[in-house]
C-alpha cells in the first residue's frame, strides 16, 4: 500500500462539493480543508501496481469543481 497526499486548490464556492465527491472515491481515505494556497488536502491509500499520475489526473482531477492538483508522494510514516 503506498500513501499519497494530494492538495487541491477549488474553482471559488467549490471546496464543500469537491469534498463531498472526493470522499466517495474509494481511494480517499480523508479530506481535509486548509488555509493557505490549496483548499484540500486528501489523503489516499493506494495498491502498490496503481500509477499514482495515472490516479491522480484520472480520479481527482476530474471531480467537478478541481482547478489545480500537488500531490506529495509518502516515504515512510513514522509512529
Amino acid at each position: 500500500m503506498q500513501t499519497i497526499f494530494v492538495m487541491v486548490k477549488c474553482e471559488l464556492g467549490k471546496a464543500y462539493e469537491v469534498a463531498d465527491s472526493a470522499v466517495a472515491v474509494e481511494q480517499v481515505s480523508e479530506v481535509y480543508s486548509t488555509s493557505g494556497q490549496y483548499d484540500l488536502l486528501m489523503k489516499c491509500y493506494l495498491d502498490e501496481k496503481t500509477d499514482i499520475g495515472h490516479f491522480v489526473t484520472s480520479e481527482i482531477q476530474t471531480l467537478p469543481g478541481v482547478k489545480d492538483t500537488f500531490t506529495l508522494i509518502t516515504f515512510k510514516a513514522f509512529s
